[in-house]
């Protein structure tokens, strides 16, 4: 009985021999975690870079479709105005020529009146008012009228209604204007109609021409 048993002194020499033992133990687990976890570090920060990437990518598209879009937005925005505008400027152009033949009565009216007495020379000034009324209102909307005669003949501004011969002018140019052609904002709202000079005549060019030649032979027999 007194073998087995055991005195304090043993136990706590067993207990110091087991202590270091079961210490040591826990210690390797740590090292064994931070072994695991930087490899999944480093896998989870490369992921997280692809990624970044691929949203980079995917910024750099939308950003140029939307400068894109924003650019053919822009460009459609300008060409509606300017198809308003047009449209506006045609409305303009053809209401203003309906009103220019009447603008043509008043002034063959204004040519061929000679009022005389009081009765007729007031209602020649109401007249006179009424046409200079009507003027102002297109000068105000934009029309102005054209300066042709003593121009060079141009299609773009001019429509030849008559060619002569003329002796005071050259070839080509405007010598009479039949009907008044108008501008709008620098654009031809109505040609005119013009007579065009044909330069000097086949007479003309006969005078200053040699002396025939049985003339010259006729003065040399005479000699």
């Amino acid at each position: 009985m007194s073998g087995d048993a055991s005195t304090p002194e043993q136990d706590q020499t067993v207990e110091a021999i087991e202590s270091p033992i079961a210490s040591d133990s826990p210690a390797e687990a740590p090292d064994q975690a931070e072994s695991s976890a930087v490899p999944e570090s480093g896998d989870r920060l490369q992921q997280l870079e692809q990624e970044l990437q691929t949203l980079k990518a995917e910024h750099d598209t939308l950003q140029s479709q939307y400068m894109r879009i924003a650019a053919d937005f822009d460009n459609f925005r300008k060409r509606q105005s300017r198809d308003q505008d047009d449209l506006r400027q045609q409305l303009v152009c053809s209401t203003l020529s309906e009103i220019l033949p009447v603008v043509d009565n008043f002034e063959r009216a204004r040519q061929q009146l000679n009022p005389e007495g009081e009765e007729a020379q007031a209602l020649h000034r109401s007249y006179q008012g009424l046409y200079k009324q009507l003027v102002e209102v297109l000068k105000q909307q934009g029309v102005a009228r054209m300066e042709v005669v003593g121009q060079d003949f141009d299609p773009t501004l001019h429509e030849a209604v008559l060619r002569e011969e003329s002796t005071e002018h050259p070839e080509d140019v405007v010598t009479e204007e039949l009907q008044r052609g108008y501008h709008l904002n620098g654009r031809v709202l109505r040609h005119a109609m013009v007579k065009v000079s044909m330069g000097p005549g086949p007479s003309d060019a006969a005078a200053t021409a040699e002396p025939p030649a049985n003339q010259d032979q006729s003065e040399t027999e005479q000699g």
